[in-house]
């Protein structure tokens, strides 16, 4: 497998998106702010959970029990509590000699390329964004879900399995590059597939800068972390 990554926070702070490379997967976790002190923000469950689903994942294991397992681990660790913990969005890429498997949970998509692109992702959140209290909804039927401190979101998950020989390549990418093809149409998947990943991070920040007011794509801030792996099987 060829992995490349690209990554950098929003301007003026430390990105809490976080990328793990294993030799059978690849992580891509977007770490949600929350209420909790600095020391516990979205970087920091982030990188618990990353860690933790470095140590779990297996060649054969449902992505959704290794996801659930992960949270509950953390859970148990760190006394989180449900509603009152940082959380993070999740995209996981593993693969053996025939399949690639994925899971999406939140608004961090993966793209496969083959004869045609598949795209896996989790619009519940983008759903809902027109309701001025959100968060109420976290984890809940009928809501959004995201990895914080309850294992059951992670059975909500979106997965997928290809066969590996008819997949070129694969993304997963946080919010913060997806918006670049899915909100700002700058490129394509087809695009993102091909081109240096540091310059769809760059044109992505250009066009944020451009809408400093936010009047042609509205959004509660200018610029978000970024994170983007692509593999070529």
């Amino acid at each position: 497998m060829k992995i490349e990554t690209a990554e950098q926070g929003a301007p003026g702070r430390v990105t809490e998106d976080r990328i793990r490379v294993l030799p059978n997967a690849v992580v891509v976790l977007d770490g949600v702010t929350s209420r909790r002190p600095p020391d516990r923000n979205g970087g920091w469950y982030a990188t618990q959970l990353a860690d933790e689903l470095a140590r779990l994942i297996t060649d054969a294991d449902p992505l959704t029990d290794l996801l659930a397992q992960a949270i509950s681990n953390l859970v148990r660790r760190h006394d989180l509590v449900p509603g009152d913990s940082p959380s993070a969005t999740a995209a996981i890429v593993r693969w053996t000699d025939t399949t690639i498997d994925a899971l999406v949970l939140c608004d961090t998509p993966v793209v496969a390329f083959g004869q045609s692109t598949r795209v896996l992702e989790d619009t519940r959140l983008a759903d809902l964004r027109p309701d001025p209290d959100i968060l109420r909804w976290k984890n809940k039927p009928g809501g959004y879900w995201v990895a914080e401190a309850e294992p059951v979101a992670a059975h909500q998950a979106l997965t997928a399995s290809w066969p590996r020989a008819e997949i070129g390549k694969v993304i997963a990418a946080t919010d913060g590059v997806s918006c670049g093809v899915s909100e700002y149409g700058l490129f394509s998947w087809e695009d993102l597939a091909e081109m240096p990943l540091g310059e769809a991070l760059d044109r992505i920040r250009e066009a944020e800068r451009g809408d400093s007011e936010h009047k042609r794509w509205p959004r509660y801030k200018t610029h978000d972390d970024q994170a983007i792996a692509r593999i070529s099987p």
